[in-house]
């Protein structure tokens, strides 16, 4: 079964809207996992306009499953992740200004800052991963780098899906298979969702993790928090 990590995000950014703790951040991961959720993910960027670099150390000491820390590493980004370190470091090139993930790394431009940015992680016991588009090109790069494991950027998949759904996911399946011949670990995220995630999770070979952050959100404001968790679950199962 691929695992779920459910991202946080969107709890930090309404609770941030009103300037108090309500819903409380640290209450709501408990909840996800209490619900089968199996990781939380959180992406804290330089404006702090959703999840705050004080909310690392406090989540990092109650998250009991898989604690994924995402995002740009910036000096000060990979400060907070060796001071706090996750069970895992996802890796993503997004600008300070960006509204969310659009693309992942060129990891033969950016191979050697990468491979220090990995070593140095990897001496404190954190795994990676790497934010990757579906090409075969930039996998054998990734895999140079040292990393753990790669996310495939799932945006593409998910906006060409209602479409055509085969031709939307054959990229992923071809990349997947890439992957795992080449020894590369795999995760996913971007947009996924109830209608998409099973599809997009039965083409791939070996997927071990999603995070899902947004819809998931989105659809427990008409299931509920416990109820929306099971139907991803299922989804994956």
């Amino acid at each position: 079964m691929t695992r779920l990590s459910v991202n946080i995000n969107k709890i930090a950014l309404i609770r941030n809207a009103r300037g108090s703790n309500f819903p409380d951040l640290v209450q709501v991961a408990k909840d996800c996992e209490r619900f089968g959720a199996q990781g939380i993910t959180v992406h804290p960027r330089p404006d702090q306009r959703h999840i705050r670099y004080d909310d690392i150390p406090v989540l990092k000491d109650v998250v009991t499953t898989e604690f994924n820390i995402e995002g740009n590493p910036t000096p000060d980004f990979l400060k907070l992740v060796l001071d706090n370190p996750p069970h895992q470091c996802t890796l993503v090139p997004d600008s300070p200004d960006a509204l969310t993930s659009d693309n992942g790394w060129d990891t033969i431009t950016h191979q050697s800052f990468l491979k220090e940015v990995i070593s140095e992680l990897q001496s404190k016991g954190i795994r990676v991963s790497i934010f990757i588009n579906p090409d075969k090109k930039m996998l054998e790069a990734a895999k140079e780098t040292g990393t753990d494991r790669v996310e495939f950027y799932t945006g593409p998949y998910a906006h060409d899906f209602a479409k055509n759904k085969e031709e939307a996911v054959l990229p992923f399946a071809e990349a997947s298979r890439f992957a795992a011949g080449i020894g590369l670990e795999q995760n996913a995220g971007h947009d996924l969702n109830l209608e998409n995630l099973k599809f997009f999770k039965q083409n791939m070979t070996g997927l071990l993790e999603v995070s899902i952050g947004h819809a998931l959100v989105v659809d427990s404001l008409y299931y509920g928090l416990h109820n929306t968790i099971g139907m991803y679950l299922r989804e994956l199962s």
